[in-house]
Parts: structure tokens; sequence; C-alpha cells
């Protein structure tokens, strides 16, 4: 069924799982919606019947107006909010084009995002080469245009505390990860609060889908974080450059090439933020040492997790 899905592009509120005082995200996972994740039934090492929840995979093919641009792997949630993070990460759309209109068909898999003036989207695509992302990765040779003219805020500041409460909340938040695993997730963050947390098979999915919110919600970033599970890569540093957020977080590690990008555009990159440890490589002046480990609050057990975030 074709839909128009323009109208509502935020959905801050009405996405959020069960709406509560307490909870700090205008939106995150659903794990329980239907078409996400499946049973699977097997068999265990004893050679016991099992049922287990799998993630779906769903193919997804973008359109920028009368153009096919690229078929994506991906969960199949917030199909608009990934079209147009992935087409603004890609440098396909100028920040002064204006998105006159996003058509979904589920059946037909496709999602069009329509602009109010033509697009040369083809000169971005001549140059290809697959990064170490999952499933489609990004292309990149035109993206690095403007990469070393980003000037993000020296202002920016994370506070120890921020990041201590910051890893707490987003690792016990329900997700698809803790419900079947074999997912990648991506948060975006001011001070010490998630604001919206995306998963999917590909981590550039996940960023993709922020980028998406963002762009259509009109949403700064000089003050903002971004936390991802996935590993600190070449890819992970140029988008979040790219989207203008000074401060990127993984429980994960490194690559060189992406501290090297780091240190270039003066990211603040910290990695292997777990529990109450973590490692800057980049940036280190936006970071205040105003909790230490000790005082922190230690993260309850995450009961029923399929298995570990450094995996990923």
């Amino acid at each position: 069924m074709s839909q128009d899905v323009l109208s509502s592009p935020s959905r801050p509120a009405a996405d959020a799982v069960g709406p509560e005082a307490t909870d700090p995200y205008l939106l995150r996972p659903d794990p329980l919606k239907d078409g996400l994740s499946t049973t699977v039934e097997g068999l265990d090492q004893d050679g016991r019947l099992v049922e287990t929840r799998v993630v779906t995979e769903k193919a997804l093919t973008l359109y920028l107006n009368s153009q096919e641009v690229v078929t994506m792997m991906t969960i199949g949630d917030h199909p608009d909010l990934l079209a147009v993070g992935y087409l603004k990460n890609q440098n396909m759309l100028a920040p002064d084009d204006v998105i006159t209109g996003i058509d979904y068909d589920d059946d037909l898999e496709v999602v069009v995002v329509r602009t109010q003036r033509e697009t040369n989207y083809e000169e971005k695509l001549k140059k290809k080469v697959r990064t170490s992302g999952c499933a489609q990765g990004t292309v990149f040779g035109d993206i690095m245009e403007g990469f070393d003219e980003i000037a993000l805020p020296a202002t920016a500041r994370l506070k120890t505390s921020w990041l201590y409460g910051l890893t707490k909340t987003i690792n016990t938040t329900p997700s698809l990860y803790l419900e079947a695993g074999a997912i990648h997730g991506c948060v975006l963050c001011q001070e010490d609060r998630p604001l919206v947390y995306m998963e999917d098979v590909g981590r550039h999915n996940a960023v993709d889908k922020i980028a998406g919110w963002m762009a259509m919600n009109g949403v700064s970033p000089e003050d903002k974080i971004f936390y991802t599970t996935g590993r600190l890569t070449s890819e992970m540093v140029i988008k979040t450059v790219m989207m203008g957020i000074p401060i990127l977080v993984s429980r994960s590690g490194f690559t060189a090439w992406g501290v090297e990008l780091a240190r270039r555009a003066g990211l603040t990159l910290v990695g292997r933020a777990r529990g109450k440890r973590f490692v800057v490589l980049s940036g280190q002046d936006r970071i205040d040492f105003d909790l230490s480990p000790d005082q922190a609050e230690a993260e309850p057990d995450r009961a029923g997790r399929k298995g570990s975030r450094d995996d990923e």
C-alpha cells in the first residue's frame, strides 16, 4: 500500500514505547512491533527443540525523484527517515534542497523522496568504494568533499557523569538487540539524556535514520552526543562529522583510520565505554571529569541479552 509520509515526519511521541513521565526518549525501539522479528525453530547444543527470535531483513529501494539510487537491506521501520538520512549523509541533498514529498510503498518495497528542484546525484556515484560497514555500507568518493571544511564546536562538552548515565540508560533500554540480537543501535543524546534510539541490521542505516530525523525536525547538532554500539570506523567518524555532531561514543573499539579522521576533524572520539571504563583517542579537551569511576552507579545485569555488544 502506497502512502505519503511527509505529513508526519518526526512522530516523536506516537512511536515511543510505553510513554511514561520518566521516559527520556522522544523515539526509541519497539522490540515487539510486528514484522521486525520473527520466531524460528531449531536445535540447541543438546539436540533439543528450541524457539528463538531473529530480526527480519527487507529490501528497500530508494528513489530520488525519478532516479533509482540504491537498494538497502533494512528491518523496515522508519523508511522515510532512512531515505532522507541516507541522501543527506551521501551529500545527494544540498542544505537548501526542499523536500516536497516522501512516498512509501510497503508492497513494492520502494521509498521515493521528491525535491523542489532536480538533483545531480549521478555525480556522487561515479566513485564507489564499499566501506567495512555491514550490508550496504557507505559509498564514498565525493562524500569527502567538504569534510575538512566542517568546524565542529569547540565549546561542546562531555561530562563523565553524563557518559556513565547514558551508557547505563541505553544498555538497559528494551530493544531488538535484547530481544533477538544480530542488530546495531545508534542513539542521539543531549547531555545525560538519550533522545532518539534507532536500530537496524547495518549500523549505517541506524545512523541515517537519526540523520533523517534531525533533518526533518530541524534539530541542531552542536550540543549533541552520538552513541553507537558498533566499531568506531572511518565510516562512523565521517557520518558523525558530516552531521555536525562533535562527540562520538561507542562500547566497541577503534580503527586507525577512524582515529586519524577524528583527530583531523576535531571530533571527540570515546570508545570501549563499558560500565565505568572508557578510552578517549581524540578531542580530549571536551571531556569534563566531574565524576570519578568509583562514584558512578554500576549498570544492572541485562537479563536475557543475546550476546555481547563488543562483538558488533
